[in-house]
């Protein structure tokens, strides 16, 4: 059994930390099957750089691997644009690597600081879906360190393509992600052409992105989560490409792969709870909205800013207060949009605020049973937790499953475990992979206990 240290770990919205035994930062591969055969009842999960909203990264009482010290750029493969990677790599440093070498991962979400094992894990979404698809698509190979302690070299053709498209979007629950080989991109600089105009309402808002998106690679909107009338949902709607060398004005010119310093602003520690309510939400809004133009703007901005203008502060979390944030993401088909307006309408009624409003348009989702992006729209809101907010939140369930969508299980904090199964209609699949590759449940989150994702009875099969 594993004597390690407790430590207590919560996701990035802080809602639910439990303790979990932390050894040391492995060291190799070898360390962490020790640790693996080592682990008690309570099993065993890896975390990366705790991204996730939830408690997809916490296994209460259990033994919680920080596979942050693994992170080596083994090579890079430039004429055949290919990375091979420790999972431990977080994006920020991988685009640091590529960047300078006129390449860039295919997609970002919004946030660089995330491994690319915990990618893997959340099959993470960003600005491009409606082109590109997901992170898990662009994975060319992968080692997985399973239960049985045996290290298996997976693809997506072969070999064992069940297991592979089980741990894209398996929240590391069908094992440890060692190492990966990504397919990544071309690009002549390090910056975005980007285009932003303001629409009215929510109507004009998703009238925008369906007339524009498949002509943008990326393409998404912010909107206004607490106007009401005819106002509600106004937003801004972005669109951009890659700049090609020829787009960059001459200051930039010379230096077209410029980054950004890793230096960034943190967020004190202790703040007053309540920072985000009615009237400061209200103001946000506001502001955000009218910071653009009527008319449409056009602007060379830096990747970095256009992909993650939050990676700029750190901890920005904290202005949440103690009791924390619930991200909400859904997606709901094409034809869905009037469950959209509702959504919307319930947020802004309610009185609850979110200033961090996101509305984009899916493509067609990947091959991976339990992966969260599929066709259709999908809108996302950080909410702060307040009296009130769980009973909104199953409101909101019950119209995204009406409408045959689903949450993002990657930013979870609440869901009833009873509607997994409609919202996830190839939930046996994984479940079927997860007892073939692990029997014994060794591998095990607080997310897998509270949303029964290892069996239907709602506990895993260690447990009586």
């Amino acid at each position: 059994m594993v004597t390690a240290p407790t430590k207590q770990l919560s996701g990035w919205g802080r809602t639910a930390p439990s303790s979990a035994h932390v050894p040391p930062p492995p060291r190799n591969a070898e360390e962490l099957a020790e640790s693996l055969a080592a682990a008690d009842g309570r099993g065993v999960l890896a975390r990366g750089l705790g991204r996730s909203y939830g408690d997809a990264a916490q296994n209460a009482g259990g033994v919680v691997l920080e596979m942050t010290s693994l992170a080596r750029v083994h090579s890079i493969d430039v004429d055949g644009a290919r990375v091979d990677v420790d999972a431990g790599v977080s994006l920020d440093t991988l685009l640091r690597r590529l960047f300078p070498l006129g390449l860039t991962v295919p997609v970002l979400p919004g946030t660089r600081q995330v491994t690319v094992g915990g990618a893997i894990a959340c099959d993470v979404h960003g600005k491009n879906h409606h082109v590109d698809g997901s992170f898990g698509q662009h994975v060319v190979s992968l080692d997985l360190l399973t239960a049985d302690g045996q290290v298996r070299s997976l693809g997506p053709d072969e070999p064992d393509p069940e297991l592979f498209w089980a741990t894209v979007g398996g929240l590391g629950l069908t094992g440890l992600v060692l190492r990966a080989t990504l397919a990544v991109r071309r690009v002549e600089t390090s910056y975005v052409v980007s285009s932003t105009e303001r629409a009215p309402d929510l109507d004009a808002v998703m009238a925008r992105l369906t007339e524009e998106d498949q002509d943008h690679p990326y393409s998404v909107a912010w909107f206004d989560s607490v106007s009401r009338g005819r106002s509600m949902g106004r937003g801004l709607v972005m669109h951009g490409r890659d700049a090609r060398a020829d787009d960059l004005p001459p200051r930039l010119a010379g230096r077209p792969f410029r980054l950004p310093p890793e230096r960034t602003v943190t967020m004190p520690y202790h703040l007053p709870p309540g920072l985000v309510n009615r009237v400061t939400g209200r103001a946000f809004n506001e502001v955000w909205f009218r910071k653009e133009r009527r008319v449409r703007t056009e602007k060379v901005v830096p990747a970095f800013g256009f992909f993650h203008p939050l990676d700029a502060v750190a901890e920005w979390n904290r202005v949440y207060g103690p009791r924390g944030l619930c991200q909400y993401q859904l997606v709901v088909p094409f034809g869905a949009e009037d469950v959209v307006r509702r959504v919307v309408e319930r947020i802004a009624v309610t009185g609850h605020v979110s200033c961090l409003n996101v509305l984009k348009r899916f493509g067609p989702g990947s091959p991976a049973p339990m992966s969260f992006p599929k066709r259709g729209w999908t809108l996302a809101v950080d909410l702060p937790v307040r009296e009130g907010l769980d009973r909104l939140l199953t409101e909101l369930d019950e119209l995204v499953l009406g409408a045959g969508g689903r949450l993002y299980l990657a930013k979870d904090s609440r869901l009833d475990p009873a509607t997994l199964p409609a919202m996830y209609p190839r939930l046996d699949e994984f479940r079927s992979v997860l007892h073939r590759v692990d029997p014994a449940g060794r591998f095990v989150s607080d997310l897998s206990r509270r949303l029964a994702l290892r069996t239907a009875a709602g506990r895993t099969p260690e447990e009586p």
